[in-house]
């Protein structure tokens, strides 16, 4: 996969947190949820796109490691709203299917870029 592809994907992935908000219950709990799944649903795409631009390998990793941060949250976030069945049985697969394997790949990425600092 190209950097570009990558970012592409990250885009795609903020996207449809987004429209997953859209989509929540209006209460106080699910405002909350919807808020953080937001800001840590939409920040891999932006830091990745400051990972691009890295000063030095060390600023890349470092970069690359907060998109890793950012996509757990998610993915947490995403099983915790799973769990309030406010969806239809499986609504979420998909999301929470593609937020793990971007944390594989941002894992991946970290061994190879950490590897050939050493």
């Amino acid at each position: 996969m190209t950097p570009q592809q990558l970012e592409d994907r990250l885009i795609d992935f903020a996207s449809r947190i987004i429209d997953l908000v859209e989509e929540l219950p209006k209460g106080s709990i699910a405002k909350h949820l919807g808020g953080q799944i937001v800001r840590s649903g939409t920040s891999p795409a932006l830091n990745y796109g400051e990972a691009r631009g890295a000063e030095s390998p060390s600023d890349f990793v470092h970069k690359l490691r907060i998109c890793l941060k950012e996509l757990r949250e998610t993915f947490i976030c995403l099983k915790i709203i799973n769990r309030r069945d406010w969806f239809a049985n499986g609504k979420l697969e998909a999301v929470l299917n593609e937020n793990d394997e971007l944390i594989a790949i941002f894992v991946s990425s970290i061994k190879t870029q950490s590897s050939k600092k050493s």
